[in-house]
């Protein structure tokens, strides 16, 4: 919109104004004639690049476009004061500014956890995946799991039966009393392969370093809300789901299916710690003390597993001793070739008096011919509490993982 400010002729100027110029007040005549346009102030053009949450931010604080981020950084770590925002709120708010900062590789499921299928899985087998797994999708591969074929769905699945059984009750007319629900279950193939369904959906792929938000922005786009983790050699590093991302803004999510897990480090009554070898090192030193201090090994590695699988350059096996950090030792209470899977963290009182050395010590199981001492009272005893306390191997669920 324009204000158009026409000046006075040259005649009226001249009744008005006199000009003892008559050559100049001609030519200038000619100039003042032309309609000048005069932008009103609300009509002036928006700085690009800025949306509607930018503008409210500049009119609250009162601060430039590049300055916004940190003012508002500022104000959330502060919480006290008359922010406006609740705990929750502004919980979430740091937390979705911490967004641009993630990568897949921060919030993907590592590859030892996916739970994935063969893509030639009879129909019956991948019913009881699903009922165990308690996952919607799964992940469906051909021969390995580096060579995704994309993922089936449980919607699909239903779908696929119910269509079939639907089908298989209205072909048959010479039954005299009708199916329960019109559906003839009993006409579906347990035995039938996956493959044969038709019910395989796609599978996004992304590197390790991808942003977070460029991938959910790639989820909302195609409508795929999986993906696999690839590494450069095309190897798969680990699985991401739309709820994967979105816990990173509102917290964990658990529905109705999800059981309660214990911490990742149980203080027990005999002082020492029962750990899941996935804990983090940083929880676990503020569970145990400062003294369970890891050092520099914590740059290169996140959890118990890693430290340990570090520290001895393999993976131990069920019932070794480990020496930690300090004054501890870890025992292995469950593992498979693998991976590690449960720990136990406790004061070594050899490290501390020198009275015995651990029976499985890794530095004498590197020495090749080298044997092991005699086992203590209290080991013995010490092992048959694990014995007890372990998972049977036939429980652990990488039996149906990859």
């Amino acid at each position: 919109m324009f204000q158009i400010r026409i000046w006075a002729s040259a005649a009226a100027s001249k009744s008005i104004m006199p000009d003892s110029d008559p050559a100049s007040a001609n030519e200038s005549s000619g100039t003042r004639n032309l309609p000048v346009p005069v932008p009103l102030p609300h009509a002036r053009a928006r700085e690009p690049n800025q949306g509607w949450f930018t503008r409210l931010l500049r009119s609250l604080f009162g601060s430039k476009t590049n300055s916004i981020r940190a003012g508002l950084k500022d104000v959330l770590e502060d919480g006290a004061g008359e922010t406006g925002f609740s705990p929750t709120e502004r919980i979430m708010l740091r937390n979705i500014l911490a967004l641009r900062e993630r990568r897949i590789a921060d919030v993907m499921v590592p590859r030892a956890d996916i739970i994935a299928v063969q893509r030639e899985i009879a129909l019956g087998e991948l019913m009881k995946v699903f009922e165990s797994a308690g996952h919607s999708r799964l992940v469906v591969y051909n021969e390995t799991l580096d060579d995704a074929a994309g993922m089936v769905h449980i919607r699909d699945l239903l779908a696929f039966m119910t269509v079939r059984a639907g089908a298989s009750a209205k072909a048959n007319t010479k039954r005299k009393k009708p199916f329960p629900a019109g559906l003839d279950l009993k006409s579906i193939d347990l035995s039938m392969a996956l493959s044969a369904t038709k019910i395989i959906r796609e599978i996004l792929y992304g590197p390790p370093s991808m942003p977070v938000l460029d991938l959910l922005a790639r989820m909302q786009t195609t409508r795929i809300h999986l993906a696999l983790v690839v590494d450069e050699y095309g190897g798969a590093d680990g699985v991401v789901s739309i709820e994967d991302i979105v816990e990173e803004i509102v917290g964990e999510i658990a529905d109705e299916h999800d059981e309660e897990t214990a911490p990742g480090v149980v203080r027990q009554a005999d002082g020492s710690f029962l750990a899941d070898a996935r804990a983090n090192l940083e929880h676990v030193t503020a569970v145990i003390g400062p003294e369970f201090e890891v050092g520099e090994i914590a740059k290169e590695v996140d959890t118990l597993a890693g430290y340990v699988v570090t520290r001895t350059g393999r993976v131990p096996v069920r019932g070794e001793l480990v020496p930690g950090p300090g004054p501890f030792e870890l025992e292995i209470l469950d593992a498979d070739p693998r991976r590690l899977k449960r720990l136990r963290i406790y004061r070594g009182l050899d490290r501390i008096n020198g009275k015995h050395k651990p029976t499985h010590d890794v530095t004498a199981a590197a020495m090749p011919g080298a044997s092991a001492p005699a086992e203590p009272p209290d080991v013995t005893a010490r092992r048959a509490e694990i014995a007890r306390l372990s998972p049977e191997a036939g429980a652990s669920k990488s039996a149906r993982r990859p």
